[in-house]
């Protein structure tokens, strides 16, 4: 199953220039839980995704509120002639993809 599938909300942002988030909600602690402990999951797999070291990659797991925020470093700063995303609005297809 897709991490699309499983999440209730799945979408990007900016969070600042240089960095992006990426926030995964979730609709009941079955389908958070399932997601937070996937062995698909992690750091390492997230970096591949997009290009980008493990060690750059945050997972920020917040349960009471059934949300998990990633944050990820942008390839290029917000608003460089190299940006095709400004807003870092469309940033969370390749995680959502994440077979879970």
């Amino acid at each position: 199953m897709k991490l699309y599938d499983i999440a209730l909300v799945c979408r990007s942002k900016n969070a600042g220039p240089f960095q992006m988030t990426i926030d995964l909600m979730f609709e009941t602690q079955e389908k958070y839980d399932q997601v937070i402990h996937s062995k698909a999951f992690t750091e390492e797999n997230i970096g591949k995704l997009y290009q980008t070291p493990a060690s750059e990659v945050a997972i920020k797991p917040f349960e009471r509120i059934l949300t998990i925020k990633v944050v990820l470093p942008r390839r290029h700063s917000s608003g460089s002639p190299l940006d095709c995303d400004v807003y870092g609005s469309q940033q969370h297809f390749p995680l959502g993809n994440l077979e879970i």
